[in-house]
């Protein structure tokens, strides 16, 4: 493995021209490092340092950079190593790089293909984004039932070279529709006379193209497989998705919720590689959101400027209440938008999760109360500014703690990103109602 320190030293030889000794390092590291290697350093020589990696290597370093890497080498090498880097890439890999890259570049690249090679690609470039198509390859191992097994091994040995996997032997008919898979330790123990279709047992596990990607990683973890097969929608096998592809997809979903959960629009990169300009675009809409929407927090504070007058005291568990009930919805929102994603809850057990969040409401709301009661009551205002507080803490955690919940699940019914309710938003929105709540009551009880 690189050592991240040694940068400068690869540098300095790209500066030396010392083509042979890069060379040397590069024959000796694994592809991911190199990668890595080539993420951190200097745009201007990424080009250069790439171009002297092993042609055997290239392929497999290409598939592990950044699109915004994968961009610029693709502009600044010439087009005959771009056609060999390009047919050395899997076809999925592919797929990813020319989904990311701007149209022009992609019809540019896609006519330096192979008849064959860029038939392939416009094929898998034609299913929808983010659906199992545009990820799955077609190099994989199919038999027919009705071959000996001495005839199915031969036909494996031929062709499994360019295969994705020979893990997995799929089975099909006359039709080309799959029947069964077939894992290839089956082959291996059975006799040379016997025929594929002693070996299979009909169940087998697949999915179909327009499916989202998520589903297939649902299944894969579900029926601990490492490959899954892909049919279109007669039931023909187009296709096979294997767990790093799958890995690879997650990865990128994971990263997308976590930043759509901090209210950051998505950055397709990598934080080291993108500007400040870039980073700056996809954080300023949603503060400026935010800002607007407190607006509301502030107009609330001074339509209650009176009761605050007649209650000095109430002002002092301003900050503690809003606190709690953004904290208590985003509690509620991160455990369904979770159990949403992993499958463990759908959206037509609605009910049961109103039920449980507002019990859950209740008992945290009682704890939550009882301890401001007791701080008010002696500390801050007397028995009547406590009750408010209790009060108000019962009601704004049963509020904050439903609305965290259900949104994620309305959302998800109305098939959008459940993640788009961000801990800031929804912190933001239950600071106004929760501030209405609080007032409102406080008035009614004070008789203001």
């Amino acid at each position: 493995m690189i050592n991240t320190e040694i940068f400068p030293d690869i540098e300095q030889l790209l500066d030396n021209k010392d083509w042979d000794s890069l060379k040397k390092i590069w024959s000796e590291t694994k592809p991911e490092d190199i990668a890595e290697t080539l993420i951190g350093m200097h745009k201007k020589y990424v080009a250069i340092a790439f171009r002297l990696i092993p042609k055997e290597k290239a392929a497999e370093v290409f598939s592990e950079l950044d699109p915004s890497q994968q961009e610029y080498i693709l502009t600044h090498i010439v087009d005959k190593q771009i056609k060999e880097l390009l047919e050395e890439l899997s076809p999925d890999d592919r797929t990813s790089v020319f989904e990311e890259l701007p149209e022009q570049l992609t019809q540019r690249l896609l006519n330096l293909l192979p008849a064959e090679d860029r038939k392939e690609a416009l094929g898998l470039l034609g299913y929808p984004e983010n659906s199992v198509g545009r990820i799955m390859t077609p190099d994989y191992v199919v038999v027919k039932p009705d071959w000996t097994v001495e005839k199915a091994i031969q036909h494996i040995k031929k062709i499994g070279e360019d295969a994705e996997t020979v893990n997995m032997i799929y089975v099909e008919d006359d039709q080309l529709k799959l029947i069964d898979d077939i894992p290839i330790r089956r082959f291996l123990l059975a006799g040379p006379k016997q025929h594929v279709s002693d070996l299979m047992d009909n169940e087998f596990v697949f999915i179909h193209s327009l499916e989202d990607q998520e589903e297939a990683y649902k299944m894969i973890k579900k029926y601990d497989m490492n490959v899954l097969p892909v049919v279109g929608e007669e039931g023909v096998l187009i296709g096979i998705v294997t767990v790093d592809d799958i890995l690879d997809v997650i990865e990128e979903e994971t990263t997308e919720d976590f930043q759509k959960s901090s209210a950051i629009v998505p950055v397709e990169e990598k934080y080291y590689t993108a500007s400040a300009l870039t980073l700056y675009k996809k954080r300023i809409g949603w503060l400026f959101i935010l800002l607007l929407t407190d607006f509301f927090s502030s107009t609330i504070i001074a339509h209650f400027e009176d009761s605050l007058k007649a209650v000095i005291a109430l002002a002092f568990f301003i900050p503690i209440l809003i606190d709690s009930g953004g904290n208590i919805a985003a509690q509620s929102s991160t455990l369904i938008i979770r159990a949403l994603a992993t499958g463990s809850l759908s959206v037509k057990k609605w009910f049961l999760v109103m039920k449980k969040e507002l019990l859950v409401g209740l008992f945290i709301g009682l704890t939550l109360g009882l301890t401001l009661y007791v701080r008010g009551f002696f500390w801050r205002g007397g028995p009547t500014v406590g009750m408010v507080v209790a009060i108000s803490m019962l009601a704004i955690t049963l509020w904050a703690n439903l609305l965290g919940s259900l949104l994620p699940i309305v959302l998800t019914k109305f098939k959008m990103d459940p993640a788009v309710i961000s801990s800031p938003l929804l912190t933001t929105v239950v600071d106004s109602t929760g501030l209405l709540i609080y007032f409102t009551l406080a008035d009614y009880l004070f008789h203001l």
